[in-house]
């Protein structure tokens, strides 16, 4: 079949985005997913995204996102404000969005180049050992360092993410996280499913940024965060019960479009 898909990036976040509205792509094919994904012998992406019908009266679409490796995975913020920027450009909203997603519902705003997207509410974060751990849509293990910069992100990524602590939970992301002289943090992260470091990843600084709260290392409720792909910004409301209004703001743009033979 001949395959129309389009092709976006928030902050080097990379993601291959296809109208399924008609029901073109299904989503129980994971080895086409994955030979899509694939950045040698399909169109290369971290993750593929379809744009649904809405399952629920009120909202704009339905998102379901899958990893390189082809599986359905958990919630992906970048991916999710690509999403919205897709939805855009397709005609289905305009500066405002509402859509369901694997973990539940979101809402986004649209300014330009920069997309906002409502993120889901954090009730705890757990210590284990020098580390945080915490879930915004998708699992997060956060490692605090003096320099990520020095860190080799895969070898030590892959070994928290299959680690005992994390394998009967299907595995989790792995953070490096180190402040600036201005207050603000430098990420780099390690996404399971794609199984290697990727330039950014917008649960993931949305888990430092809450992670830097919680933790002392600062006192804002707006947090500028520094990834290998670009800045993006988290904002939220600290309550007693959690964490709650949590949303990250970045830039969210399409690279191309095309069709593949699959």
């Amino acid at each position: 079949m001949k395959l129309n898909f389009f092709k976006y990036q928030g902050t080097g976040n990379d993601f291959i985005m296809v109208d399924n509205r008609t029901s073109v792509l299904s989503k129980n094919d994971t080895t086409l997913i994955n030979f899509l994904c694939d950045r040698k012998f399909g169109i290369g992406a971290d993750g593929l995204i379809l744009l649904e019908k809405p399952a629920k009266t009120g909202e704009d679409f339905e998102m379901v996102y899958f990893n390189a490796d082809g599986n359905e995975s958990s919630m992906c913020g970048n991916g999710g404000r690509c999403l919205v920027a897709f939805a855009k450009f397709l005609g289905i909203v305009s500066h405002k969005a509402a859509f369901t997603a694997i973990d539940g519902f979101h809402e986004a705003v649209i300014e330009k180049d920069l997309v906002g997207l409502k993120m889901a509410n954090v009730d705890f974060i757990s210590k284990i050992g020098n580390a945080l751990f915490l879930n915004t849509g998708s699992p997060h293990h956060v490692i605090f360092s003096e320099n990520v910069a020095s860190i080799d992100v895969k070898k030590e990524g892959s070994a928290v993410r299959y680690s005992q602590q994390y394998n009967p939970q299907g595995g989790t992301n792995v953070n490096f996280v180190s402040s600036t002289d201005k207050g603000n943090f430098k990420v780099r992260t390690y996404e399971r499913g794609v199984e290697g470091e990727t330039l950014s990843c917008g649960t993931g600084v949305t888990a430092v940024a809450l992670a830097a709260f919680h933790s002392g290392r600062t006192s804002s409720t707006t947090v500028k965060l520094n990834t290998p792909g670009g800045d993006l910004e988290v904002s939220f409301q600290a309550l007693d019960d959690g964490y709650r209004n949590i949303w990250l703001k970045g830039p969210a743009k399409q690279v191309f479009k095309g069709e593949i033979t699959c």
